[in-house]
């Protein structure tokens, strides 16, 4: 991996809190990350009601200058097809070898996109993939987080998880991943010294 650059795909209705342990570790850990929606010139709403100016633009996007794509989850995917560029960008990463992490309603973009047809993959329930009329059913396994490859792909209930299975994919915090989990998902106090030590 020569980039340190992860993008964060931005839209109206993101899902605030799918990310944010994901994205805050990853700055922690050295990597810069970048946000990008359809139009870098208008600010996106998330469920929240947060406004996120893009720092790029979606045509701009080029695999080979990033280490990860995330989609966060947002309603506008079950609302249509306005998101569909951004699963088509999620194609051109992962034909380029380069890997996309996806979470909740951006796994059924995924499966829209045909992306989870040959792919080990979870979301926030078999009948909400199934109801995309995907072809990878077969392939959907009962997991907090699931990784196949250059895809990571989790339920909204599981952040930390989601967040744990992207840094083992980008070697972030290697050797205290397992603390990290630890104090994040359990909140175990021990682990802080572990992940801190």
């Amino acid at each position: 991996m020569t980039s340190k650059t992860v993008h964060l795909a931005v839209y109206d209705t993101l899902a605030d809190w799918e990310t944010g342990h994901a994205t805050a570790w990853l700055a922690r850990a050295g990597f810069t990350v970048r946000t990008v929606g359809a139009d870098p010139g208008k600010p996106v709403t998330t469920i929240a009601g947060i406004r996120i100016l893009p720092d790029l633009a979606l045509d701009e996007l080029r695999p080979e200058d990033s280490a990860l794509l995330i989609l966060p989850g947002a309603e506008k995917y079950d609302e249509g097809d306005e998101l569909a560029p951004f699963t088509a960008a999620a194609r051109s990463f992962l034909d380029a070898g380069v890997p996309v992490a996806a979470i909740c309603g951006a796994t059924a973009g995924l499966a829209r996109e045909g992306l989870l047809d040959d792919r080990a993959h979870t979301s926030a329930a078999p009948f909400y993939l199934a109801a995309t009329g995907y072809a990878g059913a077969e392939r959907y396994v009962e997991a907090d987080a699931v990784t196949d490859g250059d895809l990571v792909t989790a339920g909204p209930t599981e952040p930390v998880a989601f967040a744990r299975e992207i840094f083992a994919r980008l070697g972030a915090y290697e050797g205290r991943r397992d603390a990290w989990f630890r104090l994040f998902h359990d909140s175990d106090l021990a682990a802080f010294a572990e992940l801190n030590g």
